[in-house]
């Protein structure tokens, strides 16, 4: 079924810089300092401080590494796809390049798609510690840098993990998806100090909690497992933070200044989506890249299941901040367009993360 998109040269995209080791973005934020130290000034921000204290954990010791993890064999256990079963998914590969696919051919792809979700997630949470020390920089309130400041520690434990699984159970490695660098560099290139919460805390860690929760349903790993729960609970404290922060903002901005927050939410949204296309794994297995993503993909991307589920926590939170529905609900139409609008009435995470919290004391 083609891929109904006028955006496919965009889609196509990967990593053309893949030796690189170094990437420099310039940042034209300015650094605030506050001569206001009254801590607990906003309650909710300090409960989050406080909480975050007692919630380290140690990547090496509270993680067993000694675990042996066979990844051709957890694949098998939870199924290869293969011309039939793909059916079932409205996915057939009649005429293509994958229709003698054999099952030798069908694992590996299953395993470069693990390695490049992982490699994925590694780069995210990269770019979370940047934007995290850049918000401890920026925020000009000393309760938000207090926090901030947790969640670095935080962001580096959640890259040295990753780093490490990758390092030592998966055979692979990807650069980082041209799609997500793009987004990253935008957060980081903003001067506003909310367009970095809104960016980084708001939507990239909303996706985040939703793909990360979907692979821990989704692995036989232990250690993985393991390793994801911890980190989710690291980050449903993060997207807490960030919409407890711009809440009290956004209540004071005017409508021109709500309408940039609101377009700079929709393109991340659709930069995501596209994010998840697979692009680098076509590439290396060998398979053209258009037919890959056309044979992969809905006719409308925006039909995909996958892809809706991603911003289950994004939705509701951009209506908690008043991002739906202000100028005349501009982003609630492009959300209704990208079909995810049903998920609005769903728990944001500020309430998720308290009612875990309660649950937990």
């Amino acid at each position: 079924m083609p891929y109904n998109t006028d955006n496919m040269d965009l889609l196509v995209q990967s990593n053309d810089d893949v030796d690189a080791t170094v990437r420099t973005v310039t940042n034209n934020a300015d650094t605030i300092f506050t001569w206001d130290y009254e801590k607990g000034a906003r309650a909710g921000l300090n409960k989050l401080y406080e909480k975050a204290k007692g919630s380290q954990w140690n990547g090496e010791t509270d993680l067993d590494w000694s675990i042996e993890v066979d990844q051709e064999e957890l694949l098998r256990r939870r199924g290869l796809p293969d011309r039939d079963n793909l059916l079932d998914f409205g996915i057939d590969v009649t005429g293509t390049s994958f229709e003698k696919w054999s099952e030798k051919e069908w694992l590996q792809l299953e395993l470069e798609t693990s390695a490049w979700t992982l490699s994925q997630f590694l780069h995210g949470e990269q770019g979370a510690l940047v934007c995290t020390a850049k918000i401890v920089e920026t925020v000009p309130w000393i309760d938000a840098k207090y926090y901030a400041a947790t969640q670095v520690m935080d962001e580096a434990r959640h890259v040295e993990v990753f780093s490490k699984y990758l390092d030592t159970k998966v055979e692979g490695f990807y650069p980082v998806n041209v799609h997500l660098q793009a987004l990253l560099d935008d957060i980081i290139n903003d001067h506003r100090w909310d367009m970095t919460y809104l960016g980084m805390q708001v939507m990239v860690e909303g996706l985040a909690l939703a793909a990360f929760g979907n692979m821990m349903q989704q692995t036989e790993d232990p250690l993985l497992k393991k390793l994801l729960r911890y980190v989710m609970s690291d980050e449903a404290r993060h997207v807490a933070f960030g919409v407890l922060s711009l809440q009290e903002f956004y209540a004071g901005l005017t409508e021109k200044e709500l309408f940039e927050r609101q377009e700079f939410a929709y393109d991340a949204a659709v930069r995501m989506r596209d994010r998840f296309r697979r692009q680098e794994v076509w590439e290396r297995v060998g398979i053209d890249v258009r037919e890959g993503i056309s044979v992969f993909s809905a006719a409308d991307p925006n039909e995909d299941p996958f892809q809706q589920l991603l911003f289950a926590k994004i939705v509701p939170n951009c209506k908690k901040l008043g991002l739906l529905d202000a100028n005349d609900g501009w982003l609630r139409r492009r959300f209704e367009e990208m079909r995810v609008i049903q998920f609005e009435n769903f728990m944001d995470t500020g309430e998720e993360y308290e009612l875990l919290d309660a649950v937990s004391v």
